[in-house]
């Protein structure tokens, strides 16, 4: 073959819109691969924000660049075959229905998460409870949603603009605070003073777990809260004991504490309160 009529078949080749599709889809592959290995070079390289920080932002810019990937391609795709988007949904009257539905979806859920971040509701890496439902460790936020893993191993997707309230159990502290019911047969001047053994115990085995000052004292130590309900559930007295730990050992400490109450109450053959159910019977 010539090096003409080499020259014809490339462009024939090039003007094919299948082959223009495909060198289209390379290119954005390329652009978005690279994008995301600079900006993963960019906070590996920088110390402004910390960690968490850093990939909570990281993984938003990531969402972006997909989206705007995405609807770049099929744009490019529909003038490929020479179609303006634009000029094609006006004509068709279908502009205002896309505004009025997907449109509308799509900003609640940009802004959704724009304030998520802004507010510093939650970050990537956090452990949270979405909407008094969802509870689980946050893997991802994106453009539109952010993904829970919750502790069954379940991934949950939930769109930004359906997020109403948000508890986190990661931001900065925690207070543990755990409640005990006796029977009503127990003295209370000896369950106070129990428990109140009960507290320093804990803050010796514990003391590691407690959220501490600038000195290394704890701010908050284990303590005797107090008689929570005379009468819990019609079963028993309440009393309850408190502390302030680091919020990612929050689930550890509260764990050890019901552990080392649970040992305390068995040692000193405290009565627990105990579910009591009257049946009564018609009278013939």
């Amino acid at each position: 073959m010539t090096l003409d009529g080499t020259l014809k078949f490339l462009n024939m080749v090039l003007e094919n819109n299948i082959t223009k599709i495909i060198i289209g889809g390379l290119i954005v592959l390329i652009v978005v691969f690279t994008l995301r290995k600079l900006i993963r070079s960019f906070f590996k390289r920088t110390r402004f924000v910390d960690d968490k920080k850093e990939k909570t932002i990281e993984s938003m810019v990531n969402s972006i660049i997909k989206y705007t990937a995405t609807i770049g391609f099929i744009f490019y795709i529909l003038a490929v075959f020479g179609l303006e988007p634009a000029s094609m949904l006006a004509g068709a009257g279908v502009l205002g229905i896309v505004v009025g539905f997907g449109a509308q979806s799509l900003v609640q859920d940009l802004l959704g998460g724009i304030f998520l971040l802004y507010e510093k509701q939650l970050q990537q890496g956090d452990w949270i409870k979405i909407n008094d439902k969802y509870e689980g460790l946050v893997e991802e936020i994106g453009f539109r949603v952010i993904k829970l893993r919750q502790w069954s191993g379940i991934l949950v997707t939930i769109s930004n603009g359906q997020v109403q309230t948000i508890e986190n159990f990661n931001m900065n502290k925690m207070r543990v605070i755990e409640s005990v019911t006796v029977s009503f047969y127990e003295d209370p001047k000896k369950i106070f003073s129990i428990l109140e053994e009960t507290a320093i115990r804990l803050n010796d085995e514990l003391k590691d777990y407690l959220k501490k000052d600038l000195t290394g004292k704890p701010i908050e130590g284990f303590a005797l809260y107090g008689m929570g309900s005379l009468n819990d559930q019609y079963r028993g007295y309440q009393y309850t004991i408190t502390g302030l730990c680091e919020d990612l050992t929050y689930f550890t400490a509260a764990k050890e504490t019901r552990r080392i109450i649970a040992e305390t109450m068995y040692e000193n053959n405290i009565q627990m309160a105990e579910q009591h159910i009257d049946m009564r019977s018609k009278t013939q």
